[in-house]
Parts: C-alpha cells; structure tokens; sequence
C-alpha cells in the first residue's frame, strides 16, 4: 500500500463561545496512526477559557498565535501559571492538567504535537476533563462524588452539574483569572521566536532547536522540536534522521514547495505546503524545502529528545566526508567531475540562498 503523505488542514472538533479545538484525523492523514503522533490546535477567543484538562499522550504546545495565560500542574506538584506568548514552546509529559485563558483582543492560538503510542487511539489525543458537561465527575454517582470532596449530595451534584458547557467556555469580563508569575516559566516554557539561534545563514535561513539542554522537560515527553525560518526562495538542504525519528511539520507561515523521497529513490510527495498544513516524514526518507517568495516558516517535532539529521547537500553535507574515488565510483564519473561536484557549497550548510 502507498504512503499518502500529503499535508491537510485541521477540522473542528468542539467549539462555541469562547473559541473552538481543531485536530488532524487520522483517517485523513494515515502517518498519524503509522506514527503514533497526535495533533491539534486550540483557538481561544477573547475571554476564552479551555477548562482544567489532562491527556493521554506527552506532547509539545507551540503558541502560533496571540498571548494569554496557561496554568499547568505536574503530577504531586503546585500549580504553575505561566505568560505565553507567540512563539513559545512547552513540554507537556503524561499526567500534566492544564488550563487555557485568553484575554486579549487578539486570539489565542495554540498547536498541540504528541505521542499517541500509550493513547487509546493511535494518531488520536482523547482530553480528559475535571468539569464541564463531558468532565470526568460527570460519571460518578453523587455518592461517590459526594464522599471523595466530603460535601452533602446536593452541594457535589450542584458542584458537577453547575458548569454545562464542554471543553471551552467564555468568562465574563469582569471575571479575575490568576496571575501569571515570572519565575514559573523557568524551565517551563522556551520563546523560540526569542532563544539563540543554532544556525543563521544570511538570505537562507534560521533554526532554534528544542532539545533537553535549552528546555530538560521534553526529555520527559521524549520528543524535540524545532522552528525553522526559511527565507525568501531559499533551499532547505535534503535530508534524513538518523536515528529512526519521524518528522511532523506544521507550517506557520508563508508557503513553499516540498519533495520526500523514500525507499528505492521513489519521490513519494511534491507539493506546495502553505500556512495551517501538517505532514509528516517517515522515517529515514529524505525532505527537502524551497520557499516561495513570501518565505516560509515551520515548526516541527522529531520522535527523540536529541534529533541529528544527516544533510545530503552543503557544507556538513555526507559527501563531503566521503573520499574521492568513492565519489567517482558511486556515481560513475570522471575524476574532473568529482572534483567539480566537491568544489561546490562548500561555505553553505543546511539552508541555501537562491540563485543570483
């Protein structure tokens, strides 16, 4: 059977007043189950507020969009309550509640990128939440619900059926959510938009890596990520993870063209990505990016805390390491050739500027 690897656009799942949740369906894009990878997307209107909830997958937040205020508890730990911004990144392990507000004018965007190889459904997040009309208290007896807060019948029903709507509800304007404070975004959360930069090529592109040295918590979700700008009609280098990872990109913004090939040099996508696709590269099957000429920016995560990606072109380039008659064996060339084809990108790594 053949991969369909190509990129598709989230579908609303829930939503009303206050802002809606979008995710990507596996039975649309196959390499979610293939992968055990889960996404989503969380919109926060202003005055929105995405209810106490926790998942049974790890993942990466990513903030696309807006600013706003994220409460997050830790298995056995306090409340922390965190600014967010667009372009942070969050490291997000198995058993963590969060919650989601948004006052501002501007709306609250939020990509969710995960694991699903423990979830209940391969390619699939399943939240599950303490309140609301699908809230976990919901299917206990008042009883049961009753004696575990150690209130009267009548005061547990009131206390569980009290908030009717589901996932997502609008606050009044007058309501006081938290307040955020400074020191619990240390080790929280990574500004990618902020961070210093892995690599910066001039007219060709910049990366922030998201790894266990700049944020240790994705050791825990065991996943990194990167945010990737590429510049106008710039080339991102062919290449593959060496370590067996798969690659989920999510494009932000700007649009470009995109190849993979894979297994016997068979080119199994090209297409034109733009802003809100996904997809996916299999593992060891080799991707390749040209931007059009708005640019394009990407943030994408690899299965594996640590990723290393061997490039097939540039300056780091394999062939660079491989000796000269190898070279001319490989491709059957002459030694003229060889040599004219090693004198190449030979300053360039990764990323290339367009052609004069």
């Amino acid at each position: 059977m053949e991969l369909d690897l190509t990129p598709k656009l989230a579908k609303q799942v829930y939503g009303g007043n206050g802002g809606a949740y979008y995710s990507w369906s596996p039975s649309e894009l196959p390499m979610l189950r293939e992968g055990n990878i889960g996404a989503a997307k969380l919109a926060l209107e202003k005055h929105g507020f995405a209810l106490p909830h926790y998942s049974d997958s790890s993942m990466v937040a990513y903030v696309l969009q807006g600013s706003g205020t994220a409460g997050i508890v830790l298995p056995e730990s306090e409340e922390k309550i965190l600014a967010v911004k667009k372009g942070d990144a969050l490291a997000l392990p198995f058993g963590v509640v969060t919650w989601w507000y948004n006052k501002e004018d501007t709306d609250l965007v939020v990509l969710f990128l995960g694991d699903t190889s423990k979830a209940h459904k391969p390619g699939e997040f399943t939240n599950f939440f303490l309140t609301g009309s699908n809230g976990i208290f919901t299917g206990f007896s008042a009883e049961f619900v009753g004696r575990a807060w150690d209130l009267e019948d009548k005061i547990a029903k009131s206390l569980v059926s009290k908030q009717s709507n589901q996932g997502i509800v609008k606050l009044e304007p007058t309501f006081k959510m938290p307040v955020p404070k400074k020191e619990h975004r240390d080790g929280m959360a990574l500004n990618c938009e902020e961070a210093p930069l892995d690599v910066d090529i001039k007219n060709g592109g910049r990366v922030v890596v998201l790894n266990t040295k700049n944020l240790p918590l994705v050791g825990e979700v065991g996943l990194g990520a990167d945010l990737v700008r590429l510049d106008a009609n710039a080339m991102c280098s062919p290449g593959f993870s060496c370590d067996s990872a798969l690659q989920v990109t999510y494009i932000v913004k700007g649009s470009g063209r995109v190849q993979v090939v894979g297994v016997g040099g068979k080119r199994v996508l090209e297409t034109t990505v733009k802003a809100g696709n996904l997809f996916i590269v299999p593992r060891f099957f080799v991707v390749s990016k040209i931007a059009d000429a708005d640019g394009m920016e990407w943030f994408s995560i690899i299965t594996t805390p640590n990723p290393i990606f061997t490039h097939l072109a540039g300056r780091t380039s394999v062939w660079k390491a491989l000796s000269p008659q190898v070279l001319e064996a490989s491709f059957n060339v002459s030694p003229e050739l060889e040599n004219l084809f090693r004198s190449k990108r030979t300053s360039d790594a990764i990323f290339f500027p367009p052609p004069n």
